[in-house]
């Protein structure tokens, strides 16, 4: 199932925190090999889980972490604007219809529809927090998974090339591309919709959590 927890809801979660913690440090820095800091729990964690952002977390049955990405309103401190900022020619990325997300990650062994789960969210988030677009850093690896699951971002700039290849790109979620990650997941909007107002409450509810 997905669950919608902001930072200072994690420790209600602690398995699904810590379990979602290490799987960052083993994707980011065993398998990718990043300069990620890892503290002694195993726990990759960098300056931006400082500031109380939303994760999206695939939960596996037995209740660990299986994938999840950060969400960060770009009206505050965001990865692209303070460290890939070249990338989109100096131009700081700043909107309240513009957030930003990070740290895509997937457990080792975790279900294929985890990650379209995870961009279905996503889309949740944004439709009723009246967004109009994500951004967010990637990589060249993930470039075949946003295209299988049917959701490739529009690109703002890249450096390098082939596997080294780092790029900034920009999401919408348009009813066409709801309709590609909903047959990528295999989950059922009402369901989708149910995780999202089990975490927020009705629409009207959640705006209002935005406009406090």
């Amino acid at each position: 199932m997905i669950r919608y927890l902001y930072a200072d809801q994690l420790d209600q979660f602690p398995v699904l925190r810590d379990s979602m913690f290490r799987d960052r440090a083993d994707q980011f820095r065993t398998r990718l090999g990043w300069e990620v800091t890892v503290d002694n729990d195993g726990f990759e964690k960098d300056e931006y889980d400082t500031l109380n952002p939303l994760y999206v977390i695939w939960e596996k049955p037995d209740g660990r972490h299986g994938g999840s990405m950060r969400l960060l309103p770009t009206l505050g401190r965001t990865m692209v604007n303070d460290h890939f900022g070249h990338l989109t020619d100096g131009v700081r990325i700043e909107s309240p219809l513009i957030w930003e997300c990070t740290r895509f990650c997937l457990a080792r062994e975790t279900s294929p529809r985890t990650a379209p789960s995870l961009m279905l969210a996503g889309g949740e988030v944004m439709r009723s927090f009246g967004i109009d677009h994500c951004v967010g850093v990637f990589d060249a690896r993930m470039v075949r998974i946003y295209r299988m699951i049917g959701a490739s971002p529009d690109v703002l700039g890249t450096e390098g090339t082939g596997r080294e290849a780092i790029s900034v790109g920009l999401w919408n979620f348009s009813a066409e591309a709801e309709e590609r990650v909903v047959e990528s997941a295999g989950v059922d909007p009402v369901q989708s919709r149910l995780w999202f107002e089990q975490a927020f409450g009705a629409a009207k509810q959640c705006e209002a959590v935005q406009a406090a």
